[in-house]
């Protein structure tokens, strides 16, 4: 899981959030969100760009990679997180200015902002659903009208050790950060209600970690 949350739940687990996740999947979400941004970030061009809980900053150095020309704002609820992707940003590209940085919810987006690209790299598990259909209506109202919307998270559980891994990261999620999920939502319904259809970007750590593109 990574960050964002309606409050800064995620500052408790921010000094250790990277290293927890390398231990228990290896580089899987790390390649489900390089394949993510490898099938709907246009490598050219200047496309606005929203990332929504980001965590610590590492998926920044991605987007630039891919596309150095991108104009990218980095909504962040967890204060220590967005500190953590502040420093990251200057220690690894200190000259991408295109990058702004809000401490905020989906509630801290200006009424007129538009985004070619919206990024939610799994954050969309953090939520019950009647939270998540909240926060993707929102988001989607900030999605330009050929808009691609980029996910990678958690699948619906294919077999008996998915669902019982998931249980203990809710558990566990739910005492130290306090998310209003216990178990994982319909995010693939809910998106598929706002009129987007997905194309797979592939399938990691044995299928229970995809990314996907979506599009109108």
């Amino acid at each position: 899981m990574a960050a964002s949350l309606p409050d800064s739940g995620f500052d408790y687990v921010a000094a250790f959030y990277d290293s927890l996740a390398r231990l228990v999947y290896g580089r899987a979400l790390q390649r489900a969100q390089q394949a993510a941004l490898a099938a709907g970030l246009p490598a050219t061009g200047q496309p606005r760009v929203l990332v929504v809980g980001g965590g610590s900053g590492w998926v920044l150095g991605e987007v630039l990679s891919r596309c150095p020309g991108a104009r990218i704002l980095y909504l962040e609820a967890s204060p220590r997180m967005l500190a953590h992707s502040r420093d990251w940003l200057a220690r690894h590209h200190p000259q991408a200015d295109q990058v702004a940085f809000r401490l905020g919810t989906e509630a801290a987006l200006e009424p007129a902002e538009q985004f070619d690209v919206l990024i939610t790299f799994f954050l969309l598990d953090l939520f019950e659903p009647g939270r998540l259909r909240q926060l993707v209506a929102r988001l989607n109202t900030a999605r330009a009208p050929d808009g691609t919307w980029l996910l990678a998270d958690f699948g619906p559980p294919r077999h008996w050790w998915h669902r019982v891994l998931l249980r203990l990261m809710y558990s566990f999620f739910g005492l130290t950060t306090g998310i209003s999920a216990r178990q994982r939502p319909p995010i693939e319904v809910e998106l598929a209600r706002l009129g987007l259809r997905p194309t797979s970007a592939g399938q990691f750590f044995s299928g229970m970690v995809e990314a996907s593109v979506w599009r109108p």
